[in-house]
């Protein structure tokens, strides 16, 4: 699209306006490794940044993640490779982070939500590709109206005239003693907003393919970064990917029963696998990682061989994306169960403060273990 650019929102909010898309010259494909040395002349670190294209299909990310750990790569945090996503898409698309591109494409915003998450929609309205920095996703509840009528709604309300190709990202999720509101999970509270899409990265490796499969998509996208996993460490390829916004990823192939889950249960999940393969057990494990829609292909194909589901959220209970799930398991693939479907959430109570009763609040290895002999009994 001639008219696209892209632009970051950031800080406690930023919004970042930009000129027109021009062709990227072939300099501006180098490794963003050698791109961001270059930018570093002691300015402090740069944030934010758009990156999108249509997706590639699961098994090709993974065996392009297998290929950058055996050859080439290089290894990163989570966090470090959401920066690479945004620096290669606004590299692309000329229009940066604040001291690498410009203070007219990154912008520290006031604490605004709701004022800086709709100048990012109607940057989107105008032909660019904002990205919308919360900061933390609980602040981004003062935004919901701009998420839901407007992010979710424009195109469909305006007659197709409008396109809002818009990411909006930010941490959530139970931390460590980070207290009930800053502890969210809005993957739930935005689920039922049509027309919004979303996804939850759980390793570098998807961070990066599917912030940048998020930056080139059309519609209005929802990222989901979890807090505590900023931290992980991961080779991935020098060369550029996407990942498909819409495909789960094959975790852990398995014969016995299949577990759906995404972000840092993924972890909680392939923790128990050990215990439960110790066992004699052979769990399948799937990031669902498009929490809107599912990608029931994947869920489908695994139902179908195993005949028992155990879901594992770290959303609340009630209205969480598990309940959907479920419903959409039992919708479809009702036929295949051989056992009712369970699903482990975190309890509906505002996270507490304190340690030992904020674990108590959040499933842990111990009770997939026994769901799971529950389930195959």
């Amino acid at each position: 699209m001639a008219a696209a650019a892209s632009s970051t929102l950031h800080g406690v909010g930023a919004v970042a306006s930009a000129k027109p898309r021009s062709a990227a010259p072939a300099a501006a494909r180098r490794s963003v490794r050698v791109a961001a040395a270059a930018a570093k002349g002691g300015a402090g670190p740069a944030r934010g940044r758009m990156v999108a294209r249509s997706a590639v299909a699961a098994k090709a990310d993974q065996a392009a993640a297998a290929a950058g750990s055996k050859s080439g790569g290089h290894e990163v945090l989570m966090f470090e490779a959401l920066r690479e996503a945004l620096i290669e898409e606004m590299n692309l698309d000329p229009t940066g982070l604040a001291d690498m591109f410009g203070d007219l494409r990154v912008l520290d915003t006031p604490i605004a939500e709701n004022s800086f998450t709709g100048m990012g929609v109607g940057a989107a309205m105008k032909g660019l590709r904002p990205v919308v920095e919360g900061m933390n996703m609980g602040f981004l509840l003062l935004a919901y109206n701009q998420i839901s009528n407007n992010c979710g709604m424009l195109h469909y309300t305006s007659g197709g005239q409008f396109k809002i190709p818009i990411v909006i990202r930010g941490p959530g999720g139970v931390g460590r003693q980070l207290g009930a509101e800053h502890s969210q999970r809005l993957e739930s509270y935005f689920q039922s907003i049509p027309g919004l899409q979303m996804v939850a990265c759980s390793t570098p490796y998807n961070a990066k393919g599917l912030m940048k499969a998020a930056i080139r998509s059309e519609n209005p996208v929802v990222l989901f970064e979890h807090v505590l996993l900023y931290n992980l460490k991961e080779k991935i390829p020098d060369e550029e990917y996407i990942c498909c916004l819409e495909e789960a990823e094959m975790v852990r192939p398995g014969e016995h029963v299949t577990i759906l889950t995404y972000s840092r249960m993924r972890y909680h999940v392939m923790q128990a696998a050990k215990t439960l393969v110790n066992k004699g057990y052979d769990p399948e494990v799937i990031d669902i990682r498009s929490l809107k829609p599912f990608d029931l292909h994947t869920i489908g194909n695994s139902i179908k061989k195993t005949h028992r589901v155990l879901i594992v959220e770290e959303c609340m209970r009630t209205g969480g994306i598990g309940a959907s799930l479920r419903s959409a398991i039992i919708d479809n693939f009702w036929d295949y169960l051989d056992a009712p479907i369970m699903c482990l959430s975190s309890q509906d109570v505002p996270t507490p403060y304190a340690a030992t009763l904020e674990d108590a609040t959040v499933v842990q290895p111990a009770q997939i273990v026994a769901a799971v002999e529950q389930i195959c009994q």
